[in-house]
Formats: structure tokens, sequence, C-alpha cells
């Protein structure tokens, strides 16, 4: 789920834009450098979500085109996402990704009772065999329209990209109140035309253990020549983030 965190930014737009020179003759001095406002963009773009939920959703609205793709980390799964903060503990579908094992199955709304013959609640959301080995069959049961309904999913490779209307859908879900880690940071921000990078950096507390955790995070955008984002993905440490917080990975 999208992250809201503290307010610092460490680098001034400035002092971090890759700029273009001119060779200069005869004819007298090169030209002063230029920022590159796709930098600018980027940073009011990380800026934002960092901020808080309805910050980055404006962002979302503003800089990105309206066929721009969100190209979010591949897993292997269902295809769908749901509120973890939902007020009474239930685990209800917020989004289907086009594609996956549960496209066309599962519906916005839907609610998960039993997965495998466990019941869920509020304590179990995160640990049920939703994710695991590709084309094993998972059973479960769903509440829809008031009535439950059986259903049997083989998990997939989740690696489609969303687009602007389902990634707003997506950060929809989120819970603004808990929006994200305790501390932020922008390391960096870099790029050369159409592409950027950014670098940032989030610290939080696990829930559960009261562990810290840290996380660094790259983002690359894709911008049109009318200075849309057009495509996004970001490369994390989510693996070395569950370990701090004392998860592990068993077969």
């Amino acid at each position: 789920m999208y992250q809201s965190v503290t307010k610092s930014v460490s680098a001034a737009f400035g002092a971090i834009a890759i700029v273009g020179l001119t060779a200069c003759g005869g004819a007298g001095p090169a030209p002063a450098p230029t920022e590159n406002p796709n930098i600018a963009a980027a940073t009011q773009w990380v800026t934002a979500g960092a901020t808080g939920k309805a910050e980055a959703m404006a962002a979302v609205q503003e800089l990105m085109a309206e066929d721009g793709l969100l190209y979010r980390s591949r897993y292997v799964g269902f295809g769908f996402t749901w509120d973890p903060a939902d007020e009474e503990g239930r685990m209800i579908v917020g989004t289907v990704t086009p594609e996956s094992p549960v496209d066309g199955l599962l519906q916005p709304g839907d609610q998960f009772l039993s997965v495998r013959g466990v019941e869920v609640n509020e304590a179990n959301m995160g640990k049920l065999d939703f994710r695991g080995k590709p084309g094993e069959v998972v059973d479960a049961v769903i509440l829809r329209d008031g009535e439950s309904m059986d259903i049997s999913v083989a998990r997939g490779i989740i690696d489609t990209p969303i687009s602007k209307a389902q990634m707003l859908a997506w950060m929809d879900t989120g819970d603004a109140d808990t929006w994200g880690p305790e501390k932020w940071e922008l390391h960096e921000a870099i790029g050369q035309g159409n592409v950027v990078y950014v670098w940032t950096q989030g610290w939080d507390t696990d829930e559960v253990s009261g562990l810290p955790v840290d996380n660094h995070t790259v983002t690359r955008f894709e911008f049109n020549d009318a200075g849309k984002v057009v495509a996004l993905g970001n490369l994390s440490e989510d693996r070395f983030a569950l370990e701090q917080a004392g998860w592990t990975i068993s077969r």
C-alpha cells in the first residue's frame, strides 16, 4: 500500500539536476545550465506521496498522463488488493489486477470469508495462503451480494502494469491515518531527458514485533514530451524490510 512519511527533503532541485551543456568555441561562453523540469516533477511526486494520502492522489492526478502505467513489484499470488485497516476486520477486495488469476473471478466489494478452511479475521488477514508456489490451487469462500460462493484459484505471477485510474482506485483503499512510515528522506534525484531516477529511504516501527525497520527505494520515472509521467516503477528492499521485522520465508 502507498505510504505516508515526513516531509523532510535533503536536496534542493537545482543541486541535483542533470544539465545539458553546449560546446563552445570562439563565439563566447557556453549558456548557463538549466534544470531538467522532469526532475522537479519527479521530486514533487515522491514528496507528495510522502506527505499524505490526499497529497499523493492529487499528485498522480496532476502529473500522470491519462495513458500512464504503474509497474508494481512482481509477486506470485491471486492479483487483488484489499484494505488491511478495515474498521470491522473484514477482508474486502478493493481492486482486481487485469490478467491476473482472479481477473473475471473476483469483483471489487467481494469479501473473503475463509481461505483453505481457515476463517478470515483481523489477526490473520496478512498470513493466509494467497501467495506461494505458482500453479498451486487454493480454495476459498467469498461473500458477494449477501451470498457465499466457493472459488478455486491457481496462483500465478502478477506482473501486469496498472493504469492511472486503477492506480488511483488502489490508492483510495489506503488508510489516510496510517499512510506510512515515521520518517522519510529523499537522498537523490537524477535524470537526463525524459527519464528520472529518485532514491528515497523510509523508517518505521513494525506494529507486531516493535522492531525498527528501514527501506531504500529507487523509483524510475519516464515522461512524455508534455512533461507527464507515462511509466513508473520501484525497486525496493521488501525482503530486507520483512527480515528486519522478524519474518522468514520457508518452503
